[in-house]
Formats: C-alpha cells, structure tokens, sequence
C-alpha cells in the first residue's frame, strides 16, 4: 500500500468529486500535503477521514457537525453524535408513519367515493365543522384551481397535498336570487383535526346532501335542483349553498370520475 494518493486517485477510489475534496480541504476537514510539483498527497489519515465523512454523510450529518466531530474525536462525542442520529431516524419513522396513514386515509376515501350513490337527496347530521377560508370571487376552473393552491400555501402545515380535508367552495343564495350563476364567494377546507386556529366554523345541525357525477358545467343546474327540492319539502335555508368536492382533478383527470356534494343547511 503506497504511503499516499493524488487526488483524482482518490476521487476514483471513493467516488467523490475532485470538489467535493477541494471543499474539504477549504474548510480544514482534510489537510493533503503537497508534493514538490504542488499536487495534492493525500496520507492514510486523510483516508481514514474520509471514511468517516462518507458513513456520516451517509447518516445524514451536516459538513459542520462531521469537521466538529473530527476536531474532538472520542467516545462521549461518537455517543452523542450516534444519539444525535438515532434521535432523527425515530423522528422519520414517525413522520412516514403519519404519511402513511394520510395515505391510507385517502385510498379509503376514493374507493368509498365509488360507492357513493348519485341524485339522491338526503338529509345529514353534523357537529361543527372548523375551517379554513379564502374569500374571493371564482368563475372558472382554472381560479378555483389557483384559490385552492394560495389557501393551501398559506396553511401548509395543516393542510396536506395528499390529505383526506374536504375542499368546498360556496355560492351566494343572494346572487342565485339576481340570477347571478357560477360565482362562488369562498373557497375553505374542512379540517380534520380540532384547532384553535381556524376562519369559521360550518354550524352543527342538518344539511340537505345531493351528490353528482361528471364536470362543473353542471353545478348551477344542480344546485338551482336542489334549492327547489328544498322548496318544495317545506324546508328553510339557514346559510348559502356549498359543493364539496370528494373527487376532483387532484385525483383524476377525466370528468366523468369526479364526484362533487352539494350541502345546504337546513330547518324543517
């Protein structure tokens, strides 16, 4: 074994780039000699630290963690570092945990979406439901889109790309009367979980609930169908009209798959 190595022999050797060993050297990690000819010589100590940055690298520690733990190599500090790691690997066992569970949520929630009958009007109870709003004026896909996208960002960390939370958007019962159609006032999620941070609440009580099939062409129709059929039971409307989409181009992008759910509360 020859004492020491150039450094594209070592690049090779480990399969770092010539860079990567140019960088540890700038921050002090390694310290080549050079040779009269002012090539870098890497010493079996060199090779010996690159074999713990490569394992360390590998476990996922910062260049600024690996140079402190080789300037102050000993026991106590190989324990704490390992501790260091061990404690992150749980923290990522429990967030792809969690992960998995929106993920099953929301396979459980697309095949129970199939089995959901359409054009059929029934009556639902529910608690209060907390939520998240954006208020705006929507007319198109492509804006309801964009509402969708800018809630989202603003609540990142309680709402999830993946997630099961209800997407819904409202109409105006106001507008429906002037013969204004397709303009919703808001967009908002249904959050899963209870918080004291939240827009507004969707009050307990009874929703009159129609579902359908197929594009949002159709929305003003059938809501305009189910505002008669609440006419015409004798019911009386207590807030606006909203659809909640259960199955939208998140999910799918071929319309006949969507699936959407108007709710409208309700007194008998």
């Amino acid at each position: 074994m020859k004492d020491y190595y150039k450094i594209g022999e070592i690049s090779t050797l480990y399969g770092i780039g010539v860079d990567s060993l140019r960088y540890y050297e700038k921050i002090g990690v390694l310290k080549p000699r050079r040779g009269e000819n002012g090539y870098r010589l890497y010493s079996l100590k060199d090779i010996y630290k690159l074999n713990i940055i490569r394992d360390l690298r590998q476990l996922n520690f910062s260049m600024e963690q690996i140079k402190s733990y080789l300037s102050h190599q000993s026991i106590d500090n190989t324990l704490n570092l390992l501790q260091e790691e061990q404690e992150w690997i749980q923290n990522q066992f429990k967030r792809l945990r969690a992960t998995e569970q929106i993920i099953r949520s929301r396979m459980n929630a697309l095949l129970e979406s199939f089995q959901i009958p359409t054009g059929i009007f029934t009556v639902k109870t529910f608690p209060d439901r907390i939520c998240l709003r954006l208020s705006t004026n929507i007319t198109r896909d492509e804006e309801m889109d964009f509402a969708i996208k800018k809630l989202h960002s603003k609540h990142e960390n309680k709402i999830y790309d993946i997630g099961n939370q209800s997407i819904g958007a409202s109409l105006s019962t106001e507008d429906l009367n002037k013969g204004i159609t397709g303009v919703f006032r808001y967009i908002f999620f249904i959050l899963e979980k209870k918080t004291r941070e939240y827009d507004f609440i969707l009050p307990a009580g009874q929703y009159l609930s129609f579902f359908y099939r197929g594009g949002y062409s159709q929305s003003t129709d059938r809501i305009k169908e189910t505002l008669s059929y609440i006419e015409e039971k004798g019911y009386h409307i207590l807030d606006d009209p909203f659809e909640l989409y259960h199955i939208d181009n998140r999910d799918t992008m071929l319309k006949e798959e969507f699936l959407t759910e108007i709710q409208v509360r309700i007194s008998e």
